[in-house]
């Protein structure tokens, strides 16, 4: 065909005939066949250089009377052009997620029950801890994420395990929907080091807090931690910002199947309303919020430390808050509450520990003016792990916690007192990737989140929890 082209393009393809071309052909097909005998009677084994095609009387192609026969277009050998892959849409790269948690505890002894103006064993994180309880639903779950374009990203997240109480009698109803996360994320540069967080979202104080219940080890947060920001979340703006080396262990410790805190950067900086998940703001004021973070890789300290790496960090609170008044409304008082918290973590390969622990003031009950006061308030928590990755029954972490806490509630209706001594032991078992089963022992000195009882409750509880992810 290279041939047949060569001699189709010697003359001007409109003076060519429909006559001419098949006698070009014709000769072509005579040429073609007398180097293939040719070849064949030489026992030639590569291929026979091409002959020159046969002359064609330029004069004959030049002169031939056109006619109205329709002209045979040649054809031309053009590379294909490289496939373009189409632009995927923002629906096309959101992913849903999420996970269930249902929970059984059963106090074995002490004070399931106590009478009035005395307080009863009960946990401010778990409200099936009680009298007569038995199944929950402790969280239900539904993230939906994605990025909008290559700078920007989403986040929602509704949780379906919400507590609805002051119905007839006081009984409690449990399954409704609740907003928990909604915001935006604006990365600032190609490297996504520095980004822009605005919407509802946690609020970065406290390590543990900022863990998500999915990853966490224990099965509740500690009271003196988690008291600083007790639904982990707020409405307002912050910025989080992860130099690349961080981020390189941080990848290190995810390949390795550790529990992170999720990547709220090494330095945050946000400002928020202050009063909490889903509440108004009741002032002029904002809470204002600093922490920073860091990992350490201990590799070069010798092969003990092979592997190992230890995190520490530290985080700050600024706000004035205004409590929820048992009669109803909110107080017309603004409280400070502000706070100073430490962290360090250092992840179990095998045997880690974490601790945290913060001090400051708040708002709190005083049993004896009978009015809410900023107060003193210190706690926190130390903790042991180990991490077996593979065993007959799958991969598991034992732990150990002791948690400690004196202050405020400022969540609950006019800020009643906590006081928490708290041990408790436990193992998480996940014999298939979806699933995790926790068993722990838990021995509680609580007083309970109630200004109008006093005293404080103890008892032993057998607590587990079976968490599916999908």
């Amino acid at each position: 065909m290279a041939l047949a082209g060569s001699v189709v393009l010697c003359g001007p393809a409109e003076a060519q005939t429909m006559q001419d071309l098949q006698r070009q052909i014709d000769e072509l097909k005579a040429t073609i066949a007398e180097l293939k005998a040719a070849q064949g009677g030489a026992g030639q084994s590569g291929p026979m250089p091409l002959a020159a095609a046969p002359a064609v009387s330029p004069t004959r192609i030049a002169t031939a009377q056109p006619t109205a026969q329709p002209v045979i277009p040649v054809p031309t050998t053009q590379l294909a052009a490289s496939p373009v892959a189409p632009k995927r849409a923002w629906y096309d790269r959101i992913k849903v997620r999420g996970y269930t948690q249902m929970r059984f505890n059963e106090i074995v002894s002490g004070d399931r029950t106590a009478p009035d103006g005395q307080s009863r064993l009960r946990s401010v994180h778990d409200g099936s801890v009680g009298d007569n309880s038995n199944f929950s639903l402790r969280r239900v779950r539904l993230v939906l994420q994605g990025d909008l374009s290559d700078h920007v990203s989403f986040y929602l997240q509704p949780d379906f395990a919400t507590n609805v109480s002051n119905q007839s009698g006081g009984e409690r109803r449990e399954g409704f929907g609740q907003l928990r996360d909604a915001y935006v994320d604006t990365f600032i540069g190609d490297d996504h080091r520095f980004r822009l967080r605005f919407g509802q979202s946690k609020v970065p104080f406290g390590w543990e807090n900022l863990q998500s219940s999915s990853n966490r080890l224990t099965l509740d947060r500690s009271d003196g931690i988690n008291s600083a920001i007790p639904s982990e979340r707020d409405l307002g703006i912050n910025a989080y910002y992860t130099p690349p080396e961080v981020q390189r262990v941080w990848d290190r410790l995810e390949h390795d199947g550790q529990k992170l805190f999720g990547n709220y950067g090494a330095f945050g900086l946000g400002v928020y309303n202050g009063q909490g998940t889903n509440r108004p703001e009741t002032n002029d004021g904002v809470m204002t919020v600093a922490m920073v973070t860091w990992p350490f890789a201990l590799d070069g300290l010798g092969g003990a430390f092979e592997g190992q790496v230890l995190e520490v960090g530290a985080a700050a609170i600024r706000n004035r808050v205004q409590p929820e008044l048992r009669t109803g409304g909110v107080s017309d008082t603004a409280f400070a509450d502000e706070r100073f918290g430490v962290h360090a973590i250092l992840y179990p390969q095998p045997i880690g520990f974490q601790a945290e622990w913060n001090w400051g003031r708040g708002p709190e009950y005083d049993a004896t003016s009978q009015s809410i006061e900023t107060k003193r308030l210190n706690g926190g928590y130390i903790q042991t792990m180990g991490r077996v990755k593979t065993s007959p029954l799958g991969p598991f972490m034992p732990y150990a916690r002791w948690q400690y806490y004196r202050g405020g509630w400022k969540a609950l209706p006019n800020a009643p007192r906590l006081e928490t001594d708290e041990f408790e032991l436990g193992i998480e078992f996940q014999p298939t990737p979806p699933i995790e089963l926790t068993i722990a022992y838990a021995r509680m000195e609580r007083r309970e989140a109630d200004e109008r009882r006093d005293g404080r409750a103890d008892g032993n509880l057998i607590r587990t929890q079976l968490q599916w992810n999908y």
